[in-house]
């Protein structure tokens, strides 16, 4: 195991541990409250973060093989996560915990186009297009709990 996989693995673990966390606990609060509408910002706002830590990676990916064929179409479209994850911001926490657990799937299905050559396939190790893939429908599931617990 490679210490990008172990350090990856241990902080991306940590980080869905405590969205997950977040999310059951926001989940679990009465939806007339007052409370639950400023839990759901805040996930919501959290989910936009990770979204933008989790599409930039491929900025980065772009950038070390920039001579790759294919590699500005990456970029672009790590950009269009990052507007989407701005744009929820200024949404109703709701609707911007439904967009961003729909974007987290678009990611997904992102990372698998880079494995059959949709997408530039050797820009990231095999092993963290699928692991994003994995992580990236996980946390659109935790996204979506709170949606589905009113």
């Amino acid at each position: 195991m490679s210490e990008a996989l172990r350090t990856v693995l241990i902080a991306f673990s940590a980080l869905a541990a405590g969205f997950t966390w977040q999310s059951i606990r926001t989940a679990a609060i009465p939806a007339s409250s007052p409370e639950r509408l400023v839990a759901e910002l805040r996930l919501a706002q959290m989910a936009a973060l990770l979204l933008t830590l989790s599409a930039g990676a491929y900025i980065g990916f772009a950038v070390v093989r920039e001579n790759e064929l294919g590699v500005g179409l990456d970029i672009a479209l790590a950009v269009v996560f990052m507007i989407v994850a701005a744009v929820t911001m200024v949404r109703d926490p709701r609707q911007a915990l439904t967009i961003m657990a729909l974007a987290f799937v678009a990611h997904a299905v992102l990372d698998i186009a880079h494995r059959p050559g949709l997408l530039p396939d050797a820009l990231a190790p095999r092993w963290y297009a699928v692991g994003c893939a994995v992580y990236d429908v996980f946390m659109g599931a935790v996204c979506y709990l709170p949606v589905l617990k009113r």
